[in-house]
């Protein structure tokens, strides 16, 4: 055959590509379980830096170190109480609420969070102290921005009202402005906050412009008003009584614990 054919040109074609495809498999499967520890111990990291627990740049032994004092537990968010039955390490929250099987559809009227549906079920972390008390319960909370669904963790100190720490792990909004939900000045606006008001209302709210100086506001993001909103959304839909209210109760009577 010619070795300037074109059976011969795509015979070889075809066998590279075969070649490859093997070779990207092989890579691809060996990989998968660092790439999965890799995730599991980003995740962590994340859960722990909502609260405080750990700086920038710890390591993997002190970030297993820290969540190995975290409890985690499955609730119903329905009705605040523990379910037993669900495997913890297996249970993906934001997967579930994508799930028809696992998934609640929201009230129209109730989804200001533009979510639509949510899972059934929450993912609650609990963070004790060395005489085993209430140190710092934490949340995962999602919601949509301008360009992107944004996900991330609230923690609270024990009376599950004050905020202890605010952050997102995941979200596509611009830099600069909607990005600036990662600006750690910002994110320290919310410690001390509070989301409830004295007769139970979600009050929190990101302000339009420089917040009032109450518990109940942060600043605003200067050129990213419908992040903010976003934010806000997500805050009042998550804490809400279609959201997580009913588990905060549960706590503040000495649930879960």
């Amino acid at each position: 055959m010619s070795n300037e054919s074109t059976t011969k040109t795509i015979t070889v074609a075809g066998l590279l590509c075969f070649v490859c495809s093997i070779f990207v498999s092989i890579v691809v499967v060996n990989l998968r379980p660092q790439q999965e520890t890799n995730a599991e111990l980003d995740m962590k990291k994340n859960i722990l830096a909502s609260a405080g627990v750990i700086e920038a740049g710890a390591g993997a032994e002190k970030i297993n170190e820290e969540f190995d004092k975290i409890d985690t537990v499955i609730v119903d968010i329905e009705t605040g109480e523990k379910v037993e039955e669900i495997d913890v390490e297996a249970y993906d929250q934001v997967v579930a609420s994508k799930t028809p099987q696992s998934a609640v559809v929201i009230p129209a009227n109730l989804d200001v969070g533009g979510l639509s549906t949510r899972s059934k079920y929450a993912k609650v972390y609990l963070q004790k102290d060395d005489a085993g008390e209430l140190n710092t319960v934490i949340l995962k909370h999602w919601g949509k921005g301008l360009w992107s669904t944004m996900y991330g963790f609230i923690a609270l100190e024990p009376d599950a009202n004050t905020i202890k720490g605010f952050a997102y792990y995941s979200h596509g909004e611009t830099p600069g402005l909607g990005g600036e939900v990662d600006n750690p000045g910002w994110k320290n606006q919310w410690i001390g906050k509070k989301i409830y008001d004295d007769e139970g209302n979600v009050d929190l709210k990101v302000a339009k412009g420089s917040a009032d100086g109450s518990d109940y506001q942060v600043d605003g993001l200067s050129g990213a008003t419908i992040t903010a909103n976003g934010v806000t959304s997500s805050v009042k839909y998550w804490f809400g009584e279609h959201g997580y209210a009913k588990i905060l109760e549960n706590i503040r009577n000495g649930g879960l614990q």
